[in-house]
């Protein structure tokens, strides 16, 4: 038992602190090495936590240990009435992880808006709209001529890793704030989108394979696009349900899946690669799949869908990729520096957006630093990063 003498805090801020950070009792308690009766208690008033056990929920819930003395607990508007609907999350019952990404891009788009103003930049709008009532090939179409991005270009990227670089900056271009976020299941989440303005927020998840991030950040711009023509509400407003909801999801799939890979590209890449009567086996499929940058079992999707193959021939072949899959060892990522994470994360835009703060003095040195979420340190290395522009690491973690 410990000897620490306890600290009298508002029992009130605790359940509030786990609540809003999603984390079970048992959770916790793990978390503290305490049973998870004595969380029951100090929620209940009846015991009183240590002071370093309140550092250590600090800590776990990513609070600042302030907010454990306030008279009472904050009100704040539920995370759910800012991203839009998730196929597999329940508005209020986020994870913990996934509730601390959006707490962390709601915090950096803040930021970045604020440094805009200091610094009396222009927040570049998002202008563009698309319509349930519309072909998603139209919005591609449109999407597509916005970012700029050529077939020419696109055909002579190098790798995954340049391919997803140039797809970032394109859609930062639109007046987005691109984010990547850490540590959440793919399971549980892949990208979301929070329907702000200006500059809306398209995230994906850094575990995605480098090739897959394209279609995940573009899917969440249609989403935007969608919600900026008033046809897609917040997932605590978001009425519809079942199938209703599925056609939404598979429109914002097609839109996405025509703009990085529209149909006379994709015919005439067939075609060059004698491909037109070949049949659909693994390595023709990767062989395209290489050729736009994309996964190949997103673009068998758009074989299907484009008539190249049946819906028989589609069901073959993804049982088959998916055995090929089950096969290989388990894919490691490469090592990123923390001035690499922090870039990664944010973007190269909110990273330059601190660079000017900080050298306009507008911020301090420790202003910087807790932006960026990076040691002062390491800014030699981000300005010297930020200025080679070397592609971005293999990983986020």
């Amino acid at each position: 038992m410990s000897n620490q003498p306890t600290i009298d805090i508002n029992p009130s801020l605790l359940v509030w602190a786990r609540e809003q950070s999603g984390y079970a009792l048992d959770r916790v308690a793990k978390r503290l090495q305490v049973k998870e009766e004595r969380i029951v208690e100090w929620e209940m008033g009846e015991r009183q936590p240590t002071m370093r056990q309140v550092e250590n929920l600090a800590r776990m819930f990513h609070r600042p240990l302030s907010v454990f003395f306030m008279p009472r607990p904050p009100q704040l508007p539920p995370l759910a009435a800012e991203y839009r609907r998730l196929p597999e999350v329940e508005p209020g019952h986020e994870s913990p992880e996934l509730r601390l990404a959006l707490r962390q891009m709601l915090t950096r788009r803040e930021n970045a808006l604020n440094l805009m103003e200091e610094l009396g930049q222009e927040v570049p709008p998002f202008t563009l709209r698309a319509s349930l009532r519309e072909s998603p090939v139209d919005v591609a179409t449109r999407l597509r001529q916005a970012t700029g991005v050529t077939m020419e270009a696109q055909l002579k990227w190098n790798n995954e890793w340049q391919a997803w670089r140039e797809w970032r900056a394109a859609g930062e271009g639109l007046g987005v704030f691109v984010y990547q976020f850490i540590k959440v299941s793919l399971s549980e989440v892949r990208g979301l989108a929070l329907l702000r303005t200006p500059m809306p927020v398209a995230a994906v998840n850094g575990k995605e394979l480098p090739e897959s991030k394209a279609f995940t950040l573009f899917h969440e711009v249609v989403h935007l696009m969608l919600s900026a023509n008033h046809e897609e509400d917040s997932a605590a407003r978001e009425q519809r349900r079942g199938e209703d909801w599925l056609q939404v999801e598979r429109f914002a799939e097609a839109a996405a899946s025509h703009t990085l890979m529209p149909e006379p590209s994709l015919r005439a890449v067939i075609t060059k690669l004698g491909l037109s009567r070949s049949p659909w086996d693994i390595a023709n499929v990767r062989h395209i799949a290489k050729k736009f940058r994309l996964t190949p079992l997103a673009t068998a999707t758009r074989l299907r869908e484009s008539g190249f193959m049946t819906w028989a021939q589609y069901n073959q072949w993804r049982a088959q990729w998916q055995a090929y899959m089950r096969s290989l060892p388990p894919r490691r990522g490469g090592f990123a520096t923390p001035m690499e994470r922090a870039v990664n994360r944010a973007g190269r835009p909110f990273a330059q957006l601190v660079l000017e703060a900080l050298s306009a003095n507008r911020i301090t040195s420790v202003d910087a630093s807790r932006y960026r979420d990076l040691k002062f340190e390491h800014f030699g290395k981000l300005r010297s990063h930020l200025s080679g522009g070397p592609e971005e690491t293999a990983t986020d973690e």
